[in-house]
């Protein structure tokens, strides 16, 4: 699969729907796209574009929109860009919305339904749980769910308070002080740093990890995992200054992602004359300004907004009526073709050893795993008794061979290997040779401890009443309350 058509895929599965490229964008109004497309290339603001404005705006972006260590534009930059550019559509709650920090009340819905009534272990004092939910890499649209999802189960059971924050900044050790645990929603990328200020990003890892050293406890959910590793090439941009990472990149998209993946690949597509892929400054203005003459039916040269947006349907037809098809089969990804050794890094080692293992590579949502329960003896896998097999599709990660083994984390959950079919295993880019990819685990890390569970991508995931069990158990082990083997 391609980085653009993997844009696409995490653009739909974020926001909780299943499109194709050709139809993303088209539930929000195209009147909305297209007369933001027309505020985007309408450099002056007055309302009129002329074709020599519409290339100008264009000649911008591209130097705004290439990577450094690219040639020119691919469509997956396009689409970076434009996501920018153009308006958010889809939900208007969760993720790259309108309202990012808000779930969307039907998941919320259904999450409330599928808690569970009771905790494993009654609390041995009030207990409070901050939320941490600032992703610095990729944002998943179930970030608000899981915000939402910890401070349900601590209502419902009694087991916990909550406060839920999307500021790195919380992290002191003086505001940490009133907490038993932290809860890292998602938290992708470099989540405690600041760029800007090397002594906050240093003070905020120190209370971090004094926090659960001195006896507290961390729980972490899904990209939590995607959080401080680098590949060689992403840590040599960085350290010649160009910044330019896949993961800074993701961080940067914005709401308007939906909306963008349509358009930007019909630049794309519309613009590459040699056939290479790439857009070339030239011909990224080249095609802009012939999207400029289609909609310049009067060719007077100059165009307003309503004209632009009467006649946008000649630049971007409205798809054909949905046929109906088959339900799919499989996550869509193809066999892998990276079968080396992962050159991934960790650059944070304390949190890296700490949390156990960090991100590698993903089977995508849509793929059925099958659990292995590791350590069926355990209060956290209590949820899963009677629940043989077990089975859930979500996206799926496996984990970077520097740190994650069964040597530092005690596993409770993993895939059932035997269970996935030759043609699902070959999927994965860089395979461990030890096929091994824990679920869930649990590590003391000196007197605290650390809970990890990887499943919780899909906002269907925080509707599971299994997983909401184990979930509940892995935040009371965390805080303490609830005591668990916790050995390699």
């Amino acid at each position: 699969m391609t980085r653009a058509a993997a844009v696409a895929v995490m653009a739909c599965t974020t926001m909780g729907v299943l499109v194709t490229a050709q139809g993303m964008g088209d539930g929000a109004d195209r009147s909305k796209v297209a007369a933001a497309l027309f505020d985007g290339l309408d450099a002056n603001k007055d309302g009129r574009l002329t074709r020599d404005e519409a290339r100008g705006a264009a000649d911008a972006w591209f130097t705004a929109w290439k990577p450094a260590d690219a040639a020119g534009l691919s469509s997956e930059s396009i689409i970076f860009g434009l996501s920018r550019v153009l308006p958010a559509s889809g939900p208007q709650c969760g993720g790259r919305s309108a309202n990012p920090r808000v779930a969307c009340p039907d998941d919320v819905s259904a999450m409330v339904a599928a808690l569970p009534a009771t905790a494993p272990a009654k609390p041995a004092a009030p207990r409070k749980v901050l939320v941490l939910a600032r992703a610095a890499g990729f944002v998943h649209s179930s970030i608000p769910l899981a915000a939402r999802t910890v401070e349900e189960l601590g209502k419902k059971t009694g087991a916990w308070t909550t406060t839920i924050s999307w500021d790195a900044a919380d992290i002191t050790e003086a505001n940490l002080k009133q907490y038993d645990a932290i809860f890292l929603a998602s938290t992708t990328g470099h989540f405690l740093d600041d760029p800007k200020d090397a002594a906050a990003t240093a003070a905020r890892r120190t209370a971090f990890m004094d926090f659960i050293r001195n006896g507290k406890g961390v729980a972490a959910i899904h990209a939590a995992s995607d959080s401080y590793h680098a590949s060689a090439k992403e840590l040599k941009a960085a350290a010649s200054g160009q910044g330019n990472s896949y993961a800074s990149r993701l961080a940067s998209l914005g709401p308007g992602i939906m909306s963008a993946v349509p358009v930007g690949t019909r630049l794309a597509t519309d613009g590459d004359a040699n056939a290479d892929k790439m857009l070339s400054r030239e011909e990224f203005a080249g095609v802009v300004g012939t999207w400029f003459d289609k909609v310049d039916t009067a060719t007077a040269g100059t165009v307003t907004q309503a004209q632009f947006v009467a006649n946008y349907a000649a630049i971007m037809p409205p798809p054909p009526p949905p046929t109906p098809r088959a339900p799919r089969v499989g996550n869509g990804q193809a066999k892998a073709t990276e079968l080396g050794p992962d050159d991934q890094v960790g650059t944070w080692p304390e949190w890296n050893q700490a949390l156990g293992g960090f991100f590698k590579f993903h089977w995508n949502d849509g793929q059925s795993i099958t659990y292995k329960i590791d350590d069926p003896t355990s209060p956290l896998t209590a949820a899963f008794k009677g629940k043989t097999p077990f089975v859930i599709a979500d996206e799926t990660y496996t984990f970077g061979r520097e740190v994650y083994s069964r040597k530092n984390v005690r596993v409770l959950t993993s895939v059932d290997m035997a269970a996935m079919s030759a043609e699902d295993k070959a999927k994965e880019q860089f395979p461990r040779p030890d096929g091994d990819h824990a679920l869930s685990w649990v590590r003391a890390e000196q007197k605290g401890r650390v809970f990890y569970m990887s499943h919780g991508h899909n906002e269907k995931v925080y509707a599971n009443p299994v997983l909401l069990q184990h979930l509940l158990a892995g935040i009371q082990y965390a805080i303490g309350d609830l005591r668990a083997e916790d050995k390699p």
